[in-house]
Order: C-alpha cells, then structure tokens, then sequence
C-alpha cells in the first residue's frame, strides 16, 4: 500500500559482532589473570616455605621486640653469616634440651664485650646505643666482666635484660656464656602475629660494622598480594561482563531507523 511505512529496524551486525569479538578477548584475559595470579600466590607461598621458618616464642625475653607468644618469621641462614645485632634462632643443649632460643647477638667472634660503662653496654670499647631495649630500663641488671669471645662463637643478649636466661646467666659455664654460631638455625626478620612488621635495624652496633640486611620477606608479601589481586579481578570479570551485557540489551536501548 501506499501510505504503509516500510521503515524497519536493521540489526547492528558490526557491533555485534565486535561486542562478541571484545567478548571473547576479555575471557581469555580474565583466564590469564586468575591462571598468573594462582601461579604467584601459590609461588609466593612456596618462596617463603623455603626461605623462611615460622617460630613462636614462648616467653618475654625478648620484649619489647617480640612479646610472648608472638609469631616470627625467621630466615633461614648459616651462622656464618650473623652479625651484631641480629636477633637469631639457635639450639644449644647447655642452654635448654630439645627447644629453639630466641636471642639477640651483641658480639661475634674476636670482639671483647662487657657491661656496663654509663649504664651502656660495651662491645671493644664502644658504647653501644639499644633502642630496643625497655624504656628506662639499664642494659643490664647485673655486671658483665670482659668476655673475649672466641673464634666461631657469640655472645647473645635478650632485649628484657632482667628476665633473660642469656649469655649473662651463663658466664660460669666452660664457654663463657657463648654460643657456636653453628648453632644458629635462623635469623629474624619479622613478627608477623600481631602484626609488628619488620625488625628495626640495630643502628647502634653500625660504628662495628656492616649489619644484616633483611631477607626478602617484603618481595614474598608483595608476589602473594599480587596473585591475590589477579585472581579476584580475573575472576570478578564475568559477573561485571555480564551485568553490563544485561543492562546493554534492555528494552528501549537501541533506537529504530
């Protein structure tokens, strides 16, 4: 007829098909991420199971740093490499049968060490500054006679003086209160519960010597934070995807020409 409109509605064949191509791009980006992310998470894990020992110390030596019962992660590391002012993890039967200790070295083979001069502890004559230590509490509570510490060994403190069962408590025993370095299984580097974060770096014994720098427990956080993040973003794209395919489709989005 006539007067009849022949006017229809074309379909967009070329945004449709683009809306598919994008489509399918978009899924295999998301199977990547959720694939990379599973990679790094469980890679991160497996980094730190190798690397890293976790410890829980049981008493309050060691406070402030580290309180009783706290959880630490502890590097795994050979006594060789332990300098002044880390904290360690370290087995000696003379000390105490069938259990970690948790202590801090103060001084290391060859060093002369003694306590105190001005209320400071003293390693080859120089003062020592802990900031670790208890506020307004003496580095220590009763008096270190010059120690010489042999070749291999360490002299180790605990950050709560008065109540540690250290090398000071041991100075009667054949070795003076030292301890091979052998013995070390582990350095500290972090508490980990409560959430304390990183060990602050013992600045004081820095006029000795070059100190330990921290093992790659931010790096090991860091990949597993990544994974997480990948996995949920890639997994979180299907449901976005579709939500927004719903809502492009509703009645009354494309117009008539």
């Amino acid at each position: 007829m006539g007067g009849e409109s022949t006017t229809r509605t074309a379909p967009h064949q070329g945004v449709t098909g683009t809306a598919q191509a994008g489509g399918k791009l978009g899924q295999r980006l998301s199977g990547l991420a959720v694939a990379l992310g599973t990679v790094l998470f469980l890679g991160g894990f497996a980094w730190g199971a190798v690397v890293y020992q976790p410890y829980t110390v049981p008493t309050s030596s060691m406070s402030p740093t580290i309180g009783v019962g706290n959880r630490v992660l502890a590097q795994r590391v050979d006594g060789g490499e332990v300098r002044r002012g880390d904290v360690v993890v370290f087995n000696d039967k003379s000390w105490v049968t069938g259990a970690a200790v948790v202590k801090r070295v103060v001084a290391v083979g060859g060093d002369t060490v003694a306590c105190c001069t001005d209320g400071k502890l003293t390693v080859n004559g120089k003062k020592i500054e802990e900031p670790y230590l208890p506020e307004g509490t003496p580095a220590e509570v009763s008096k270190i006679p010059t120690v010489k510490v042999p070749q291999g060994r360490l002299f180790l403190l605990g950050d709560e003086r008065q109540g540690s069962l250290d090398s000071s408590a041991h100075l009667a025993d054949a070795a003076k209160g030292t301890v091979s370095q052998n013995a070390v299984t582990a350095r500290v580097d972090a508490v980990v519960w409560p959430m304390k974060g990183m060990l602050k770096s013992p600045t004081g014994f820095e006029a000795l010597g070059a100190l330990s720098q921290p093992g790659p427990v931010r790096t090991i956080a860091a990949v597993i934070v990544a994974g997480v993040v990948l996995i949920f973003g890639g997994a979180a794209y299907g449901p976005i995807a579709g939500r927004r395919g719903r809502s492009s489709t509703r009645p009354g989005s494309a117009g008539a020409r």
